[in-house]
């Protein structure tokens, strides 16, 4: 695909869509309720955020329990085999709910929608799915409600562009004082074993002023964090030749957003620009997430992650040199095709050098049309589970080592809940993106609290507040 292909979407086409939901809404047969069930990373969750916005735009409400629902809406990830496994299962068991309950509609989007052939395959062999659609094509909702609705089958799952790019949806928020903001679609990195590139498109960074507009809005309405989105964060803007990420987050630092966090980052694009506007810029939470995937020069050749090992700790150095109290987490790859013991153990000493506060660890999963998917060198799964334990086991081992350093420190705390054990304690993340548990009010949910910590379990902090 060309960076020609990048398609935005114009205004006239997001009004037509509205006059759809209005015309939708306005139906005797048009679903009342809708559940959203919601697969994969924070991109998706924010997605669902939007599509259950347009939802409401046409007269539908939100329905917890899902078998109860009108509309079920299935916003699926393929970016591992175990989760598109699960999308698929619960896929299939809503053809018994449809069974006494006829009038239901079911759709599946997100990124395994964009699958080369998935839309047909999906139409031909489940006649009880009504509508598919990719993410690119969130904005089409109401018209695939529509088709859905008309017996216009065919068009219901016609497969569209990955590539589009589109402004002014609306946004259903999970959390009154926690937001998403997406700032650039889709990737252009092609590493070896991910399909992101094919069913998400090339890069496309939004304007800069739309992303500041819509950061305004949510500081006005009590927003107290903001989370921005992208495949890879530090490339905004190469696509455009406009302002750079570090332009960006110095911007949206101006908003008086209290807490900036960002993801993903790849560690090749982490510029000394991005790490010198992080510690000078007081929103910016003292945490980043930076997959490294490898510890082995050899993998990440394998891999086309285009930086090596020595090029990774020189990252972090220079991070830890300029913000030494920042936490690092980070995604690992086990059993990719050709791993050796010796490639795996450079992981493992990768991690203990690092010491990072947590890790996702995965088993390398085989993804159809990406380049690993033809590689030789499949490690067999007996080797790849003692290889994701041990790993496991040297992480859990540094967490806890990490945490208990920080026993005696303040932290700042957004309050975002109470705990599920205990009502008294409240729950929200340190700055450094850690859970920590303390005890308060209910009135303190939403706000920022000052913080001790006093100890820690598995996973998360224990403190005291400051009074």
């Amino acid at each position: 695909m060309t960076r020609d292909a990048v398609l935005p979407i114009a205004k006239e086409e997001i009004l037509r869509q509205e006059q759809i939901a209005r015309e939708v809404k306005n139906r005797p047969d048009c679903p009342r309720t809708y559940h959203i069930i919601t697969y994969g990373c924070q991109m998706n969750a924010h997605d669902s955020e939007t599509l259950g916005g347009i939802l409401e735009r046409m007269g539908m409400r939100a329905e917890e329990e899902r078998d109860a629902a009108d509309l079920i809406l299935f916003n699926t990830c393929c970016i591992r085999d175990n989760a598109e496994r699960r999308a698929m299962g619960n896929i299939i068991f809503t053809k018994e709910i449809k069974k006494t309950k006829p009038e239901l509609l079911v759709g599946v989007c997100g990124c395994m929608a964009q699958q080369e052939g998935f839309s047909d395959r999906l139409r031909k062999r489940y006649p009880h799915v009504d509508f598919s659609f990719g993410p690119g094509e969130i904005y089409q909702l109401p018209e695939r409600v529509l088709m859905a609705l008309e017996g216009r089958r065919e068009e219901a799952f016609k497969a569209g562009e990955d590539s589009t790019l589109y402004e002014g949806l609306p946004v259903l928020r999970s959390s009154p004082f926690f937001a998403y903001i997406n700032i650039m679609y889709g990737c252009d990195n092609f590493c070896s074993y991910c399909i992101v590139p094919y069913v998400r498109g090339r890069e496309r960074s939004r304007g800069m002023a739309d992303i500041i507009k819509e950061a305004e809005a949510l500081v006005k309405d009590g927003v107290q964090e903001i989370m921005l989105l992208g495949q890879n964060v530090n490339s905004y803007g190469n696509d455009t030749n406009g302002p750079r990420f570090h332009e960006l987050l110095r911007a949206l630092g101006e908003t008086g957003i209290p807490r900036l966090r960002f993801m993903t980052s790849n560690p090749k694009d982490l510029s000394d620009d991005l790490i010198a506007e992080m510690a000078r810029n007081p929103a910016i939470c003292p945490h980043l997430h930076l997959p490294a995937q490898s510890g082995s020069d050899n993998m990440l050749r394998a891999m086309n992650r285009r930086y090596t090992r020595k090029t990774y700790l020189d990252r972090v150095r220079a991070l830890r040199a300029a913000m030494p109290d920042i936490g690092l987490s980070t995604d690992l790859i086990v059993a990719f095709p050709g791993e050796t013991e010796e490639d795996f153990m450079d992981t493992l000493s990768l991690v203990e050098e690092v010491r990072f506060d947590s890790a996702f660890t995965f088993i390398y999963s085989p993804r159809s049309g990406t380049t690993a998917a033809k590689l030789p060198g499949r490690i067999d799964p007996d080797t790849a589970r003692d290889r994701i334990t041990r790993l496991i086991a040297v992480q859990e081992k540094i967490t806890a080592e990490v945490f208990e350093s920080l026993i005696g420190q303040e932290a700042q705390v957004l309050a975002d809940g109470t705990s599920k054990r205990d009502e008294t304690q409240l729950t929200g993340k340190t700055g450094r993106g850690i859970a920590c548990n303390f005890e308060g009010q209910a009135g303190q949910i939403g706000q920022i609290v000052p913080v001790t910590i006093t100890g820690f379990g598995s996973n998360t902090l224990k403190a005291k507040q400051i009074m």
